[in-house]
């Protein structure tokens, strides 16, 4: 059994936790914080995935959250690769921190994901400017 190499990217938000995980859990407000990513987004008919557009094209997203324990993995689908993406919100004092981990597909070279991976850190600081400021 092999391993592929990941990445775990985070960011301290001071916002409470369940204001986190509800912003975070609503695929409709990903294109306001994953602006690198995700340009629009949309509902399907099946009620588990949603539509997006990227820079690279459609692709599909689902969610596969647990509010209790903060658990807001993920899936993601275009047409260069398939991910499944784990991620985590956890309090933090009055705050919280959002976690997620990126494992390399197959189907991207090392260079090519860790350029991919670099660009989330845009997408976070964008998460942590959005929640911050609603916290007026």
């Amino acid at each position: 059994m092999s391993t592929s190499l990941s990445l775990t990217k985070s960011v301290s938000i001071d916002c409470p936790y369940d204001q986190v995980y509800a912003f975070l859990a609503d695929p409709a407000n990903w294109p306001k914080w994953a602006v690198v990513n995700v340009r629009s987004i949309e509902p399907t008919d099946d009620p588990d995935w949603w539509q997006m557009s990227t820079p690279l094209g459609p692709a599909k997203l689902r969610l596969r959250g647990n509010s209790e324990f903060g658990i807001l993995d993920h899936d993601f689908v275009d047409d260069t690769a398939s991910w499944r993406v784990p991620a985590r919100v956890v309090p933090n004092g009055d705050g919280a921190d959002f976690m997620i981990t990126f494992h390399r597909p197959p189907t991207l070279t090392e260079a090519a994901f860790r350029e991919q991976a670099d660009l989330v850190d845009t997408e976070l600081a964008t998460l942590k400017e959005i929640l911050e400021a609603d916290r007026t």
